[in-house]
């Protein structure tokens, strides 16, 4: 059984999200899956909703759903940030994420990929420079 909490460092990812939203107003939230049989795309839309993602102002959340067990992940955009950023901004983060992931770099892959939401949102979304505006928790969901 994999424990989520050895394959995560949660303050590492939470201190990723505080920098990257520093400069956007766009929302980054990290959920990590046990393993568990199905579609891994329907459980990150369910993960989506279930954490409010789609509640942003600007429709700008961003959700990156792991499955550690199965090497899985989802990169979930809402429609403000999926419209802004275009299709080459996703694949080129999926693609960071899968060279870490691939290697079990789990936290090294969702820093990385955190600081790269947090630059095109930044590009699409500019903040304030402050976390002012944070509309959604930044603490790792483990479900």
């Amino acid at each position: 059984m994999w424990s989520l909490s050895k394959c995560v460092d949660a303050k590492r990812v939470e201190q990723a999200i505080r920098e990257a939203e520093r400069a956007t107003s766009g929302e980054i939230r990290v959920s990590v899956a046990h393993f568990f049989w199905g579609d891994v795309a329907n459980v990150a839309a369910r993960a989506f909703r279930e954490l409010g993602m789609e509640r942003t102002r600007e429709r700008n959340a961003v959700l990156i759903f792991l499955v550690p067990s199965r090497k899985r992940f989802i990169v979930m955009g809402d429609t403000g940030i999926h419209a802004a950023a275009g299709q080459a901004f996703w694949d080129k983060v999926a693609a960071c994420l899968a060279a870490h992931f691939q290697r079990g770099e789990f936290t090294e892959g969702l820093v990385r990929g955190i600081q790269m939401l947090g630059e095109g949102l930044a590009e699409h979304f500019p903040g304030d420079g402050t976390a002012q505006g944070n509309e959604l928790p930044d603490q790792v969901d483990f479900r």
